[in-house]
């Protein structure tokens, strides 16, 4: 089988120049102390992955390119596919802490995925001092969104710790005799070539069919809305699109576009990471939206809001204007799991870090929370793809790299300086292999001109918070774990002592 990349998924590929790296990593800690066979090991990891692997059709993808970038990338099955590959084992340095768990996973969030095979590794890290294991999953952006891995996630994982029958021996078999085989082989040079000459008729058709939709938006999109004469493009189409409404639900809104202030995260990024990971009650959350009578959004927002705040006073880095999040939607169709790829939108709402009152913030928040969602109804669920089609596949490198030097100016206001996501995750016990899973942290990618990623997982009754970031801009990421923990105890204690958000 073989399937073209979306623009958006290549723009994950585009983006990349040896700082900029376009993978996540999913840390899942694991409570083996009830399981039979002892400590979760890479073998076992491997058992998993080959019953289950058919299910998971990226996880045996490769990419192949087009000679001369006459077209977008394909994805094609990896006949040299080998689990040994893609899973590996690491031991953590005495003595096993949190430390060093955070070092260790920051040099995989660091290391770039080999192209030349499926974009994706799992490593399984032992010598935790609490006698848990570590497994942290590395997957290239290119190959799915955040709803995708956590399905794949989801397919690895099982309600009870004997497990499911996703397909069984039979699975196996398949996985091995087709590992290393041959079998289908890896399209040549003139073959790709000819796939990318016949496509270039089809380029001008999906930019003529893409401009009506994304002119009105553009302001929208993260890469170009700090580029000069942007807002104003889009100002006008959106002027155009009253006379014939296109896209979305036709409610345009013409909001002028305000750049988020300049602040440590905003300047090009190192090939470095730092993470930090925390855990809070998810029933703590809930209290406060239900008290408040918010959402589980609004309060999450309204925490990293505060912990930012903290975190920027104490580096003396805290501007007098809101902040600004990309906060990625997903536009999946959910009849169709499985699709997997990069099927996605962003709002761009402000981070009230100006405000100082932590009720009056989260009800700027909830507000700012409903205006986005509201201009999110007013954008094409394609608009991210819609704007990559007005840039030909052989120029996405060079305008990533002219995009970075617009975002990280210091004589324009920043795109936006935080992304920020929030994925569901199971209300019931996962267990792998038999090891029960205790905590999940996602560290998502940073880029130049944003170089800070707060993610958060909800995982039965807790919420887990996951920080990535550059170290030359952000320093230690656990210094802003540590205000997010402490922003989320301030709320739900203006929850319990009763607080009003109608007179914050």
């Amino acid at each position: 089988m073989i399937r073209q990349f979306t623009s958006v998924d290549a723009q994950f590929i585009a983006a990349e120049d040896g700082r900029v790296h376009g993978h996540v990593v999913g840390l899942a800690l694991y409570d083996c102390s009830e399981r039979l066979a002892g400590p979760l090991t890479g073998a076992d990891v491997r058992g998993v992955l080959a019953s289950r692997i058919h299910l998971i059709p990226p996880f045996r993808r490769r990419m192949v390119t087009v000679p001369f970038g006459l077209d977008l990338p394909y994805w094609v099955e990896d006949p040299d596919f080998d689990l040994h590959d893609h899973v590996v084992e690491h031991t953590l340095p005495a003595p096993g802490g949190d430390r060093e768990l955070r070092e260790r996973v920051a040099a995989i969030l660091a290391e770039p995925l080999d192209l030349s095979r499926p974009p994706w590794a799992i490593h399984v890290i032992g010598g935790l001092a609490d006698g848990r294991v570590a497994v942290a999953t590395a997957i290239h952006h290119a190959a799915s969104d955040g709803i995708g891995m956590a399905e794949m996630f989801a397919i690895l994982h099982d309600p009870t710790p004997a497990g499911r029958d996703l397909g069984g021996s039979a699975a196996l078999d398949a996985a091995a005799a087709s590992s290393g085989s041959g079998s289908g082989g890896v399209p040549g040079r003139a073959e790709m070539l000819a796939r990318g000459v016949a496509g270039l008729p089809r380029q001008p058709v999906r930019f003529a069919r893409s401009l009506p939709r994304a002119l009105p938006h553009l302001d929208q999109v993260l890469t170009l809305r700090p580029m000069p004469g942007v807002p104003t493009v889009a100002r006008l189409g959106r002027l155009a699109s009253r006379l014939l409404p296109v896209g979305g639900d036709g409610a345009l809104l013409d909001e002028p576009t305000t750049l988020a202030p300049r602040t440590r995260t905003t300047g090009k990024v190192s090939g470095r990471r730092t993470v930090a990971f925390a855990t809070t009650s998810l029933d703590e959350i809930k209290q406060v939206k239900n008290h408040f009578g918010v959402s589980v959004n609004d309060v999450v927002m309204a925490i990293v809001a505060g912990g930012m705040r903290a975190w920027l006073q104490e580096s003396g880095d805290l501007p007098d204007a809101p902040l600004a999040a990309m906060v990625p939607i997903s536009v999946r169709d959910p009849q169709q799991p499985g699709a997997f790829g990069n099927r996605i939108a962003m709002m761009i709402p402000p981070v009230f870090t100006d405000e100082a009152d932590p009720v009056a913030r989260l009800a700027r928040t909830h507000e700012a929370m409903r205006a986005a969602k509201e201009r999110h109804r007013a954008v094409p669920a394609t608009l991210l793809q819609d704007a990559n089609h007005f840039i030909p596949p052989m120029l996405l490198a060079r305008a990533a790299r002219a995009s970075a030097l617009v975002s990280t100016s210091r004589h324009r206001g920043a795109a936006a300086n935080v992304l920020i996501s929030n994925i569901p995750g199971a209300r019931q016990p996962q267990y792998m292999a038999g090891a029960r899973l205790a905590s999940h942290f996602p560290l998502s990618a940073i880029f130049h001109g944003l170089g800070l990623n707060v993610t958060v997982v909800s995982y039965q009754d807790q919420v887990d918070w996951g920080i990535a970031g550059d170290p030359d801009q952000i320093g230690d990421a656990a210094r802003l774990a540590d205000h997010i923990v402490a922003a989320n105890a301030e709320l739900f204690g203006c929850a319990v002592s009763g607080a009003n958000l109608l007179h914050a």
